[in-house]
C-alpha cells in the first residue's frame, strides 16, 4: 500500500523523469567536494565512493537507528543519495522500510519492556512519554499518522505498544505517514535540484 502511493506520488510530480536529466556528478562535485580527500599517496575512498557501494545499506541502516538509538535523522543521507542519482522509488522504499522497523522496535519495547528499555535504551524519560500519551488520548491511534515528527514520535509509538494498539493498525498508519514524508522530501529535493541546474546555480 504504501510502496504504491510513494509510486504515485513520484510519478505524478515527474520526478522519476526529471531524475534522468540531473547530472549526480555535477551535483555531487559542488555540494560534497569538500569531503573528498586523500593522505599521501594514498586515495581514502570519498563519500560518494562510499555511498556508491554502501548506499542504500547504509539509508537503511540510519534509517532504522534514527527511530531507535541514535540522536540524528536520516534525511541528510535520503538527499544525498538523490542527488547521487539513486533511483527515487528504491530510495523512498528502503528509507520508509528502515524508519518503520526502527519504529516497530519502539512499539515492541513499549508492548513487552520495562522502564530500563525505555529510558536507558530508547532514552525516553517519563516527561515525553506523558506528551505522547496525551496525544494519544486525543487523537486516539490516528496519531501514530505522525511518528515521523521529532521528538513526539519516537514516544508515540512507545505508547502504543504500551497500549496493545494492534500491530496490524500500528504498522499501516506509522509506514505510511513515513513513506509519505519520504516522497514529499524527494519530490522537493529533485525539484529543487533542476530548479538550480536549469538556472545556473549548480
Amino acid at each position: 500500500m504504501t510502496c504504491a502511493i510513494c509510486h504515485r506520488v513520484l510519478t505524478d510530480s515527474g520526478i522519476n523523469n526529471e531524475a534522468d536529466n540531473l547530472h549526480p556528478d555535477k551535483l555531487w562535485n559542488k555540494v560534497f567536494q569538500p569531503f573528498v580527500f586523500s593522505s599521501g599517496s594514498v586515495m581514502i575512498p570519498s563519500m560518494s565512493e562510499f555511498l556508491a557501494t554502501y548506499g542504500l545499506w547504509s539509508l537503511f541502516f540510519i534509517s532504522f537507528c534514527a527511530s531507535t538509538l541514535l540522536p540524528l535523522g536520516s534525511e541528510w543521507l535520503l538527499i544525498t543519495l538523490l542527488l547521487q542519482g539513486s533511483n527515487p522509488l528504491a530510495t523512498v522504499v528502503v528509507a520508509t522500510i528502515g524508519n518503520s522497523l526502527g519504529a516497530g522496535t519502539n512499539y515492541l519495547i513499549g508492548f513487552y519492556g520495562g522502564d530500563w528499555l525505555k529510558e536507558k535504551v530508547l532514552r525516553i524519560d517519563k516527561d515525553r512519554q506523558q506528551r505522547a500519551e496525551k496525544w494519544f488520548n486525543r487523537y486516539g491511534s490516528w496519531s501514530l499518522f505522525l511518528a515521523w515528527l521529532p521528538i513526539i514520535g519516537d514516544p508515540l509509538c512507545l505508547v502504543a505498544g504500551t497500549l496493545k494498539t494492534p500491530l496490524i493498525r500500528f504498522s499501516l498508519l506509522v509506514t505510511t505517514g513515513k513513506g509519505l514524508r519520504y516522497s514529499f522530501l524527494t519530490v522537493l529535493t529533485l525539484r529543487g535540484a533542476v530548479v538550480l541546474t536549469q538556472s545556473g546555480g549548480i
